[in-house]
């Protein structure tokens, strides 16, 4: 099972940058004489940040045409027919603002709450009410057949194109090949690309109509090729599961498919917000699933001050640590993060469904004072962590789990309330 993968991954959409957009490089176009024999790749795979790949990466698109050359036999050689091969590369370019793209990495990124602001905005939770009306024949039978909400799957929708209005108007294809081309993540990208060309091949679409993101990712809820060949669904019957075109019903059946294939439970909520005792000891946060009757003997509490209901195993999540919203996170939780890994991500989407179907928004209020740890400031955090013999076990300037673990053991070492939230403060105390 491959998992999808979002122009967010983040939790935030990738936007070009305004200097991106003035004089474009010329590209060089691939007329491609398909050969049908095998051969060696010219580019050998490398690893990310090796010196190599920077110096591939200077190579730019000197090499392109040779190695979509050889691409094709390798692709022929993985049963994609030599006719499909040949319409699906020829005339494609290498493209140097989609590696400058892949390049650009924030500097600073958003909090939480911020995010949570612009992804479950008023706006956004209207128009998605509107969704819901307008194609409630289509999705009643949707979240019938896959068991999945249908608001969590509009929310998804909502947040992947902004309900269709953003699905992307790049080369799929080509997007795909600048980047196995370039090396960064070159095995990664080619298989997208073997992918892709099998979904020609399926004949769901025309190469030069498979349109999405920068980054591979298609249609209205922006699949991944492998992702697509596993999961997408023909609902509407027409013979093509068709992603790309303006009617969305196949797009979104292909997304209840994806979430009910990795064990979504109808009817079970993907968190509820809970209130935690006065004293209470966060660093159980860690410790993984509890029912929820272990909880409550915690004194863990719905926010009306009752007993949460049992939808089984949960995580107690703190966001913004002990000073924000606290979660007890079900199976769903994890099931959204199979469509995209982010924690923010998978909180919106279970957020925004829940306020299209008219719940509140949450009761406690987050720490909005706080600053956002920049990326050079969160390596900074983990090498002094690591420093101090608490392992964050690798400098990537991300706050995954490893990390957050890190800073509760540092913080029950230190006296202090050990949350594993990454702030200003842990990193001053680190200083």
């Amino acid at each position: 099972m491959r998992p999808v993968m979002t122009a967010l991954t983040i939790a935030i959409a990738a936007q070009a940058s305004p200097a991106l957009a003035q004089t474009p490089t010329p590209r060089p176009t691939s007329g491609i004489a398909v050969a049908q024999a095998a051969t060696t790749s010219p580019r050998p795979l490398l690893r990310p940040g090796a010196p190599e790949q920077i110096q591939q990466a200077s190579l730019g698109a000197a090499g392109f045409n040779a190695w979509v050359q050889d691409f094709a036999k390798r692709a022929q050689r993985q049963g994609v027919p030599f006719e499909v091969v040949k319409a699906s590369l020829t005339g494609i370019r290498y493209d140097p603002d989609i590696i400058a793209l892949d390049r650009n990495q924030a500097e600073f990124s958003k909090q939480l709450w911020e995010y949570l602001d612009s992804a479950v905005s008023s706006n956004r939770i209207n128009t998605g009410r509107s969704m819901l009306s307008r194609y409630a024949t289509a999705l009643d039978k949707i979240e019938r057949r896959y068991g999945v909400d249908k608001e969590i799957v509009v929310a998804i929708w909502g947040l992947e194109s902004a309900y269709g209005g953003f699905r992307g108007n790049t080369d799929t294809i080509e997007a795909l090949a600048t980047l196995a081309y370039d090396g960064r993540r070159g095995a990664f990208f080619e298989e997208q690309l073997v992918a892709a060309l099998k979904i020609v091949q399926a004949g769901d679409v025309n190469p030069r109509a498979m349109k999405g993101s920068w980054a591979g990712a298609m249609g209205h809820t922006q699949f991944m090729p492998t992702s697509y060949l596993d999961h997408a669904v023909d609902f509407t019957g027409d013979g093509r599961r068709d992603i790309w075109s303006d009617n969305p019903v196949d797009a979104l059946a292909s997304t209840a498919a994806y979430l009910d294939d990795f064990g979504w439970k109808k009817g079970q909520p993907w968190g509820v917000e809970v209130r935690v005792p006065q004293g209470f000891d966060y660093a159980v946060a860690g410790d993984g699933e509890k029912t929820v009757a272990a909880w409550s003997r915690l004194g863990v509490r719905g926010v009306d001050g009752g007993n949460v209901a049992n939808h089984g195993k949960a995580q107690l999540l703190l966001p913004a640590g002990a000073r924000g919203p606290a979660f007890l996170t079900f199976g769903n939780f994890d099931v959204i993060k199979r469509y995209n890994a982010s924690t923010s991500y998978a909180m919106a989407v279970g957020h925004l469904g829940a306020r299209m179907r008219g719940a509140p928004d949450f009761t406690a209020s987050w720490p909005r004072g706080d600053r956002a740890l920049s990326s050079r400031e969160k390596e900074e955090m983990q090498k002094r962590l690591t420093a101090k013999g608490f392992s964050t076990n690798g400098i990537d300037g991300r706050v995954g789990p490893d990390t957050i673990a890190a800073i509760r053991r540092y913080q029950k070492a230190m006296g202090l309330v050990a949350d594993g939230y990454a702030s200003t403060d842990l990193l001053t105390h680190l200083r």
